[in-house]
Parts: C-alpha cells; sequence; structure tokens
C-alpha cells in the first residue's frame, strides 16, 4: 500500500520546529502489525534538547483508563535543518480493550513535545474489522484477535496545534 501524506504546502509550526508532513505506512495492516508513521519536520534553529514523540491508542470512547502508550521515542539534540524519522510502534494490547470496543471506530493520536509541552497532535480514526464479513456480521465471543484488520483513515487527520 502506499503511504498517504496529507501537510502539502501548509506547515505546522511551534517556536523551532515545523512539522511539514506526515504519512501513515502500513496501512491498511493486520492488527497486531506495528503502526509506522514516517514525519518530517524542520528545527529553524539549533536545539540543545529532545523532540519527544508519542503514539497513543484509544482504547475506548468512554474512559481514557483503556488508553495505551504505544511508544514514545526521544530525537535530538539537533542543528537547524530538515528531518524524516519513521516512527514504528507495537499495536495496542487488545485484552487492554473491552471487548464491545475491539470493533469499530478508535482513535490514534500522535504527539510531538519539547520542553515536555505538547506542540502537535495529530488524530487519526481508526477502523478496526475482522478480514471476512460473516465475522463482521456475527462477531464471535470471544473476539478472534489473529483475524482482525486496522485501517487508519489517514486521509483526514484532526490536527491539533499549541503554542
Amino acid at each position: 500500500s502506499q503511504p498517504t501524506s496529507f501537510f502539502g504546502p501548509a506547515c505546522i509550526t511551534m517556536a523551532m520546529i515545523n512539522v511539514t508532513n506526515v504519512s501513515v505506512l502500513n496501512n491498511p495492516s493486520r492488527f497486531f502489525s506495528d503502526f509506522q508513521f514516517e514525519v518530517s519536520f524542520e528545527c529553524l534553529a539549533p536545539l540543545s534538547e529532545d523532540i519527544e514523540w508519542k503514539l497513543i491508542y484509544v482504547g475506548s470512547a468512554e474512559s481514557d483508563e483503556h488508553d495505551q502508550e504505544l511508544d514514545s521515542i526521544l530525537v535530538g539534540p539537533m542543528q537547524a535543518s530538515s528531518y524524516k524519522i519513521v516512527f514504528q510502534a507495537d499495536p495496542p494490547d487488545p485484552l487492554k480493550i473491552p471487548s464491545h470496543d475491539l470493533l469499530g471506530v478508535t482513535v490514534i493520536l500522535l504527539s510531538g513535545f519539547f520542553r515536555e509541552r505538547e506542540f502537535i497532535r495529530i488524530g487519526y480514526y481508526v477502523n478496526n474489522e475482522y478480514d471476512a464479513p460473516e465475522l463482521n456480521e456475527s462477531p464471535p465471543e470471544p473476539p478472534l484477535h489473529d483475524r482482525l484488520v486496522r485501517t487508519i483513515l489517514a486521509e483526514k487527520p484532526r490536527v491539533t496545534r499549541y503554542q
């Protein structure tokens, strides 16, 4: 599958960091496949401190107690330049997701932090379904995790900028 980008000519800025593009890789994929995001950004001045990237999987719309931090990475220190990283994270643990929330639409959040302040949050809708129509029509109990397919709706991210 082809990576999907959304930024185009617009940039997201927080002081010295411009996120210029995010591409969702490995999409669609099996539920147990790693998440992969290619993040392109510019540092407008040297940064002596790290940029932190986090990936959060929202396990249930009813409560954040089912949210899972899939990974967190530190990038830096950095010179004034353009950068591209591939952020890869493990899939969520399906046993920590309420079974009634396992199928259907949820959210994945990619967040950037500098000096412990969030400067960008990019949210994507994620649709989880079975790989066979008959399983989607009559979902088995207990769920068959190895038959789940994940599709990230990469074309329609929700971007929040923080100053």
